[in-house]
Parts: structure tokens; sequence; C-alpha cells
């Protein structure tokens, strides 16, 4: 027989069970997004989550507690999201390791320094909880790769046989960091080997000797301008968005992290092609993959392969889907050009917020730091090369603006590399959403933008790189 005191005990559990079912906080989303520089894992919920974190060094893996969530499929999914050329995750397990803690067990590839933080809802997201795992190794040396890439090509086209001449003496071999530091200063000038000695007087040259060279590719064609510096032009692409933040999307679901990422691609493989005046071009991206880049993020990388150009890619998007056309944009002191580049800016520059900045971050203010300078030098030349590709967009497809728009975009303000934002199409506009997800539209973009690349060379020629970073 049950007592009433029994009843009400009962009672008592079964109505706290219910309270804390209805309490507990909801996982409607599990995202993962690996990179060559980091693994972000996101949990989405209905509400603020509450966690500990326990990284272990041996084996590496992260354990991450979760208050007040109850294990749903959603989760378990977080399971078979990983895929096998993550390169720091190996695998994640989850499970219920109380009635009211979930337990995220990430086991690592290597040794990694985790960031776990918190973002309030924004956009259409709810809330995030966000694992950014950063490998322990020293990150790669972008530069060097650069230029070591194109030093090796060098030795190849070197070592290739030469035309029928009188053979010289060998030129003392050069190491490969020498021929980087030579690339960097701009010294990397091929000097003719010393003649070998004869009785007879030299046969004075009056045209310097023909070097031979690999055939510039159909298209776009290398320039030639009235300088000649012989060492690596950098140019640096940024694919707008990616990860967690897609950009604009279309009517049609088109996501503009992927349109101007496969663009930029392309740009990528002109570039490598080409040459100025017999130097070599090489192309950097921010980045290469569906992966979120903070916006100082983005032109600190730009900066750190000492790049000569920054090409911000991305595709606009209004309120309405009557707008359409191309633009181009460069950074503004004084205010914006126009109400229309005002708002595109702010919007811009909330990527952050989309994407999950870590506001935590201990790098953060002294990266941001670098976004508050900006030079007349710089932003002249940004409205020279903004100008060159605008020329060469209008040929394909309708200008939104006749002229290069300015306004404060956060990620154009390198203060000694010439910046502009290009808006290849609104992704907004059903019709020029098509042309954006058209391959044939996206090489001719491509090609566009290199003929600008090289019309503004063709007025500005490269100078020998002398500044540090």
């Amino acid at each position: 027989m049950i007592h009433r005191r029994q009843i009400v005990q009962l009672t008592g559990l079964v109505l706290a069970g219910v309270s804390r079912l209805a309490n507990a906080a909801s996982l409607v989303a599990v995202r993962i997004w690996p990179a060559p520089e980091y693994t972000r894992i996101t949990l989405e919920s209905d509400q603020p989550l509450k966690y500990t974190q326990n990284p272990v060094q041996d084996p590496p893996r992260l354990a991450v507690d979760i208050t007040g969530l109850e294990l749903n499929q959603t989760l378990r999914d977080l399971v078979s999201k990983v895929p096998a050329d993550d390169p720091n995750v190996a695998r994640i397990r989850v499970g219920q390791y109380t009635p009211e803690i979930v337990r995220i067990v990430i086991d690592l590839k290597q040794p990694i320094s985790p960031q776990v933080f918190s973002l309030a809802p924004v956009a259409a997201y709810k809330n995030r909880l966000v694992f950014d795992l950063y490998p322990n190794r020293k990150p790669v040396d972008t530069l060097e790769q650069l230029i070591a890439e194109r030093s090796r090509e060098d030795a190849v086209a070197l070592a290739a046989p030469a035309p029928a001449a009188p053979s010289p003496v060998p030129a003392p071999p050069t190491s490969g960091r020498d021929v980087i530091a030579d690339f960097i200063a701009g010294r990397g000038q091929r000097q003719e080997p010393p003649r070998v000695a004869s009785a007879t007087p030299p046969v004075r040259r009056t045209e310097p000797p023909v070097i031979p060279s690999r055939p510039a590719p159909a298209e776009p064609p290398a320039i030639r301008t009235g300088r000649k510096t012989d060492r690596l032009i950098i140019v640096a692409l940024d694919p707008g968005h990616g990860g967690e933040d897609p950009g604009a999307i279309g009517p049609n679901g088109t996501r503009e992290k992927d349109v101007v990422l496969r663009i930029a691609q392309l740009l990528r493989d002109r570039i490598n092609g080409s040459s100025v005046n017999g130097n070599p071009m090489r192309a950097f991206l921010t980045r290469d993959g569906d992966y979120f880049v903070p916006l100082h993020v983005r032109v600190q990388k730009a900066r750190r392969v000492q790049a000569d150009l920054f090409i911000s890619i991305h595709a606009d998007a209004f309120i309405t889907p009557q707008a359409n056309g191309s633009s181009v944009y460069a950074l503004s002191s004084r205010g914006a050009s126009s109400s229309a580049a005002r708002w595109l800016a702010n919007k811009e520059n909330e990527a952050d917020l989309v994407g999950g900045l870590n506001v935590r971050s201990r790098d953060t203010l002294v990266q941001r730091a670098l976004l508050d300078m900006s030079t007349t030098a710089q932003i002249r030349d940004s409205l020279s090369l903004g100008g060159a590709m605008l020329g060469e967009i209008g040929k394909i497809n309708r200008l939104h603006k006749p002229r290069v728009e300015q306004a404060g975009f956060a990620v154009l303000k390198a203060p000694d590399i010439p910046s502009v934002l290009v808006e290849t199409a609104f992704v907004s506009n059903p019709g020029e959403e098509a042309k954006l997800r058209d391959p044939a539209y996206q090489r001719s973009m491509a090609n566009s933008l290199m003929r600008g690349i090289q019309g503004y060379f063709a007025r500005n020629p490269p100078l020998a790189r002398s500044r540090a970073v």
C-alpha cells in the first residue's frame, strides 16, 4: 500500500524530471570544417550550452562535458561527419555520461591547442558552441613555399639543354635559401656565366643573350612593361566568406562562398601561368576550401607573403531581386562614396560575426590594430587597380556603378598593398544567379580580372621588393 508521503515524493520526482526535460537544451545542427590551419567543430542549439573541457596529451584528445543536454540523433550524426582527410581529427565519440551531461571525446591526429567558445545568435544561426582545434606544429611559411616552388621550376629550366653556343664555364651552384633571398629582395636577375679565355678578341654583342623560357598560356597573354625587376610577383586572392559564413544565398540556393571560391581558383590558375615583363607571377589564396577565415587574418596572410596586390572576390546581394551588375570597391578614409557602398561595407564587415570570431583570442587586439593603418598611396593605387578591373568586367557584364566605389571595408585595410573588393554579380538576382553558376561565366570573370591585373601592371610596373613583414 502506497502512503500519501510516498505519492507526494513520487510526484515530485516526476515533475522534477519533466521540468529538467523541458529546460534541457536541444541541438539543432552540428558541423565540422577541416582546414589546413585548423579544424572547426560547431554545435548549434536552441539555448546556450554550459560546458567544461579537458585536453589530454597521451594519446592526444579533447574531452568536453556539456551540462543540460540530452543525447539526440543530431549529436550522434557528428560522429559520421568527420572526413578521413581531416588533418587534425581522427574520430569523434559521443555518449550520455550522466542523465544531465553529454560527453564528447575528440580523438586527434596530433597535439592541438583548443579554443572553445560560445557565440550568441546572429543571422540565421541560433546559439553556437565552437571548437577551434589548432595544431601545435610550427605553421608553414607560405612565402617561402611560393618562392621555393618558383626556384624549383627555374632549376629545371636552367638544367634543360641550351641552344648551340660556345660552352661556358658553369656558374657556381646557388643554394635554395640564397635563391629565395634574391627573389624577396628583387635581386633574382640571371647573370651570364663567365666566358672561356680565348686568344682571339671577344665578339661584341649588340643585343643581350636570348634566354629560353616556357611559352606563356594562350589566355590571357603575359604582358611586357618598360621596366624590369626580375622578381616574383605575388597576387593575394581572397574568396569571400566560407565555413560557417555562407555569404549571400540566391533564390535557387546558390551560396556566395562557393561561386567566389571557384572564380578565385580559376584566376589563380591564370596568374600562375603568367608573367609581367619576364617576372613570374604567383597567386596566393587566403582560403582554398570551405572554412572560415576572419577578416583581419585575411589581411595578415596577404602581408605575410608580401603580396603586390590584394583582390577580394564576392557576389553581391540586395533586399530586392531587381538589383544587378558588377562592381569594384576600394577603401575610403573619408566615408563611403554612396549610401549603397556604405550599406555593403557594413554587411561585409559583419562576416566575422556570422563566421564566428573568437573575440577572446590572445592575438585579436594586435591583429585588429593592423586594420586601422591605411595610407593615401595605398588608396590611390587601389583606385587605379579597381579602374583597370572595372573596364574589363564591363565587357562581360553590366556594371552596377560606372566608377570604382569607396567605403570602409575592413578587409581592404592593408596599409601597403593595393586592395580592391570585386562584386562579380548579384546572387540575389535570379538571372545573375544563373550566370554565377555557369562555368562559362566563371571563366569569363576570371579572364576579365586577369586582364585587369595585367592592365594595372602595364601602367604601374612592380617595384623591387623592399618592405619587411
